[in-house]
């Protein structure tokens, strides 16, 4: 059964003496987008000059962490406000979640929420527990399975239990499921403004395929220098794109265009100030499909990508607005990541979190209350993915145990971020007590998942 919590607030005091009705939340997800792909954030190429207007809003995260580094597990994460230690998708191709998993949805729920997710979802496939209609969200539009969200001219959608059709995709290319995503979250706020709500936004762009419609691509064409085509047609599974680096910018163009649009509407409807909006992504850039994070340095200073635990694999942007009660162009350091989202909103929404969870409400960082914020001991990652891989934050210290699938030949790696945040220098030999600590907590801050303990263990042979 689901755990019930106590909702013990109608109004939420966010300062002495000033109190609020209880507050909407519009988190924002994109998909592959790396830290150094967003103007605020360095980068100089790419345009996104509505989210940089966010930050200049609101407050700008300078060490906010991917619950992992790839798409399904840090979903899990973002839900459940556990990390990849104790979370139920670890990799992807786990799953689903179970009907004893406790979502952010259902927090809000019981807190009187109204709640919807529209998007990528990929923690839970039709006829399995981890579906968003069972897991806490009044309301779902996107798709379920990831694999398909690659493609963004699908054949249909899911509209909570039910498939919406579009039979003129993808040969006709009729019905561009990203801007069918800003529709459908532009009608959910308007219909829904009357009453506390939480909208999940997990678009796919950036996410290859590198396919966007012309408005958003043609100008960049011949204003950006190019690279070979990617593929070939009809060839692969993401398509040919003959300008990936015109198509990759257009899409970046067109995910800042609509956060814009979902700002835009906040404040046409006079609800800015009772409304946070968090902008973030789920994990470093690819280098698949055809995308380039190198020509365009989307992972920034950092080192790694997509499926490592590399800095550039796992730290993201992350900006929050809230007009009166976060900081306008403010700026924080605090070391945070996607499974302290959960207890955030909890305590925005005057209830509990879920006992035993590793999240801690950033909360008072958004409202200038550094003094009171907890800070994490330490933030821990694993994959089984890449032959096995554990990562641990811990201060200004990094850690990598990689190859845990291979006993007796894994290879330890520290990092002191402090002078090196590149993670170019191991300095693992020089600090064995350091490397002792990290060794007891990667072994102790982790549990089997239900579905089979595979990060020690060689993957099970493929029937052929």
């Amino acid at each position: 059964m689901k755990s019930v919590f106590c909702v013990f607030f109608v109004l939420l005091a966010v300062s002495p003496g000033i109190a609020v009705e209880k507050p909407n939340t519009i988190y924002i997800l994109a998909d592959d987008l790396g830290v150094g792909d967003v103007g605020v954030y360095g980068q100089t190429l790419l345009k996104t000059p509505r989210i940089d207007q966010l930050a200049a809003e609101g407050m700008r995260f300078t060490q906010h962490y991917s619950g992992s580094s790839s798409c399904a597990p840090t979903r899990s994460c973002l839900m459940t406000g556990q990390h990849t230690g104790h979370t139920r998708v670890r990799k992807n191709g786990d799953g689903p979640l179970l009907a004893e998993d406790v979502t952010i949805g259902e927090v809000l729920q019981e807190a009187g929420y109204k709640t919807a997710a529209i998007g990528k979802w990929g923690v839970g496939e039709e006829g399995t527990t981890g579906v968003p209609w069972e897991q806490g969200f009044d309301y779902f539009f996107g798709y379920l399975n990831q694999r398909n969200a690659h493609h963004h001219y699908p054949p249909f959608l899911w509209r909570n239990d039910r498939k919406v059709l579009y039979p003129g995709n993808p040969e006709m290319r009729t019905h561009y499921s990203h801007d069918e995503f800003t529709r459908e979250a532009l009608t959910f706020i308007q219909e829904n403004q009357g009453e506390p709500f939480f909208l999940y936004v997990p678009y796919t762009l950036v996410h290859v395929d590198l396919d966007v419609p012309a408005d958003s691509m043609d100008p960049w064409v011949g204003k950006i220098e190019e690279t070979k085509p990617h593929g070939t047609p009809g060839g692969q599974h993401y398509i040919y794109q003959e300008k990936p680096h015109a198509a990759f910018a257009g899409m970046v163009s067109r995910l800042d265009r609509d956060v814009g649009r979902i700002v835009d509407l906040v404040d046409e409807l006079g609800i800015a100030e009772n409304t946070l909006i968090i902008f973030t992504s789920d994990n470093g850039p690819t280098s698949a499909g055809g995308a380039d994070p190198a020509f365009f340095d989307g992972n920034g200073p950092f080192r790694g990508i997509k499926f490592e635990f590399y800095e550039g694999g796992i730290r993201c942007p992350m900006i929050a607005r809230w007009p009166g009660k976060v900081k306008a162009g403010s700026e924080t350091d605090h070391v945070s990541a996607h499974w302290d989202v959960l207890p955030t909103v909890a305590e925005l929404a005057g209830t509990t979190a879920p006992e035993g969870i590793d999240g801690v409400s950033f909360l008072p960082t958004l409202l200038g209350n550094a003094d009171e914020q907890e800070v994490h001991p330490h933030l821990y990652w694993e994959s089984a993915d890449r032959k096995g891989w554990q990562a641990l934050r811990m201060g200004k210290w990094k850690a990598h145990r990689i190859g845990t699938r291979s006993p007796g030949r894994e290879v330890f790696e520290l990092y002191d971020l402090s002078n090196d945040i590149a993670e170019e220098k191991n300095v693992a030999d020089e600090f064995p007590e350091v490397l002792r600590e990290v060794r007891k907590i990667m072994q102790e801050g982790r549990t089997g998942p239900a579905t089979g303990d595979t990060l020690f263990l060689p993957a099970p042979e493929k029937k052929q």
